[in-house]
C-alpha cells in the first residue's frame, strides 16, 4: 500500500522551473527541515527493523510512521524539483539553525510543523519565511499556508519579491549581562521547577516585589496559545465566585503585528513581603517590563515552550522585556 501511495505522489510531482525568474530578488533558497518520527526512532533503536519490532510488539502500528516519513521526504523532493535552475539551494536540519549564518537575500522555506517556523524565525533578521505543510490532514498549519502545489504557482513571484508578507511582532528579553532571547509566541520567566519565583517587577514608574509561579509574556501570534489558557482559568475562577467577566472583544487574541505585548503573572502570592497588584498589563516600546531576580538558583527565562532554549535568571540578574527590534516576515 505504501509503495502505491509513493508512486501516485511521484506521478503528481511538480515539474521543475526551467530558469531563474527575471529580476530575481532571492537567488539563494534555504530549506529548513526536521527529523521525522521514523528518523528519531532509528537513532533510538539503531535500525528501522529494530524500531518496527519494538513498536509492533508493544501493540503499535508502524505503518503510519513509515507513511508520514515517506510523505515528508516526497514533499522535500518536490521542493527540490520546483526550485529554478541557477538558484542556489541548501537544506539544513533544525539543529543547525542556531549556528547557521543566513544571508541578507536568502529566502527561507520551512517544511512544517508550525513549531519549526516559530523556532526558525527567531534566528532570522529580515529574511522572509515560506511555511510548507507536508501533511495538511494531520498538521494544523496556522503558520504553514502552502502545500507544494500552492507554492509552485507562486514561487516565481516570490523569488522576484512580489509576494504578500505578514509581519509578526516578536518579544525580546535583554539581560544585564548582555544576553538576549527572542520569542515568536511567548516568554516564560520563573522557576525551572515547581517552586516559587521571587523577583521585583517594575513598569512605567510602578513596582513591587512578587512571589508567583512565573510570568507569561505573549506576542500577538502567541495570544491564542498559552495566554489564552491563562485567560480561561482567570475568567473561570471569577465566574465561579459570582463575578462578571468582561473579556476583550477578541478574547485573548490580538493582531500578529501589534506593537505591544501582553503579560500575566501566574498564581501571584500576596504576603508580608510580596504583593499582587501588577498581575496583568501591556508592554509597549516606551513602557518595557523590568524584572530583578531574587532567586538563588533555578530561575530561567525560556521562549516558545522550549525549556532548553533558556537564559538563567537568578539573583543578580535583571531582565528588560520589550518588543524585538525586527519582526518575523511570513509569506502568505
Amino acid at each position: 500500500m505504501l509503495s502505491s501511495v509513493n508512486n501516485a505522489q511521484r506521478q503528481r510531482a511538480i515539474p521543475p522551473i526551467a530558469r531563474v525568474p527575471s529580476r530575481a530578488k532571492y537567488e539563494h533558497v534555504i530549506i529548513v527541515t526536521r527529523e521525522t518520527e521514523l528518523e528519531l526512532l532509528k537513532v533510538r533503536f539503531n535500525t528501522t527493523e529494530q524500531a518496527k519490532f519494538y513498536l509492533e510488539h508493544a501493540g503499535q502500528s508502524f505503518t503510519p510512521i513509515e507513511q508520514a516519513h515517506a510523505q515528508y521526504h516526497d514533499t522535500l523532493n518536490q521542493l527540490r524539483e520546483m526550485i529554478p535552475r541557477g538558484v542556489k539551494t541548501q537544506i539544513i536540519s533544525r539543529k543547525l539553525v542556531p549556528q547557521f549564518t543566513f544571508g541578507e537575500n536568502d529566502l527561507v522555506i520551512v517544511v512544517g510543523p508550525d513549531g519549526l517556523v516559530v523556532n526558525t524565525a527567531k534566528y532570522l533578521q529580515q529574511q522572509p519565511i515560506i511555511g510548507v505543510n507536508p501533511d495538511p490532514k494531520k498538521i494544523e498549519g496556522v503558520l504553514l499556508p502552502f502545500t507544494t502545489k500552492k507554492l509552485n504557482d507562486k514561487l516565481a513571484d516570490t523569488l522576484r519579491g512580489q509576494s504578500l508578507i505578514q509581519e509578526i511582532t516578536m518579544a525580546k528579553a535583554i539581560m544585564n549581562d548582555g544576553q538576549e532571547l527572542l520569542a515568536f509566541n511567548d516568554l516564560f520567566i520563573g522557576p525551572k521547577t515547581h517552586t516559587s519565583a521571587r523577583y521585583h517587577i517594575e513598569q512605567a514608574g510602578k513596582g513591587e516585589d512578587q512571589s508567583s509561579s512565573g510570568i507569561i509574556i505573549s506576542t500577538g501570534a502567541g495570544s491564542t496559545g498559552w495566554m489564552k489558557s491563562i485567560f480561561a482559568g482567570a475568567s473561570g475562577i471569577i465566574e465561579a465566585l459570582g463575578g462578571e467577566v468582561k473579556m476583550p472583544k477578541e478574547g485573548s487574541r490580538f493582531a500578529w503585528d501589534a506593537d505591544f505585548l501582553v503579560y500575566a503573572v501566574r498564581e501571584p502570592w500576596p504576603s508580608k513581603t510580596s504583593q499582587s497588584n501588577m498581575v496583568y498589563g501591556v508592554i509597549k516600546p516606551d513602557q518595557p517590563l523590568i524584572l530583578d531576580s531574587y532567586m538563588a538558583d533555578n530561575g530561567v527565562i525560556f521562549s516558545d515552550g522550549i525549556e532548553n532554549d533558556y537564559l538563567k535568571f537568578n539573583a543578580g540578574h535583571a531582565a528588560t522585556i520589550n518588543i524585538a527590534n525586527h519582526k518575523a516576515r511570513l509569506i502568505i
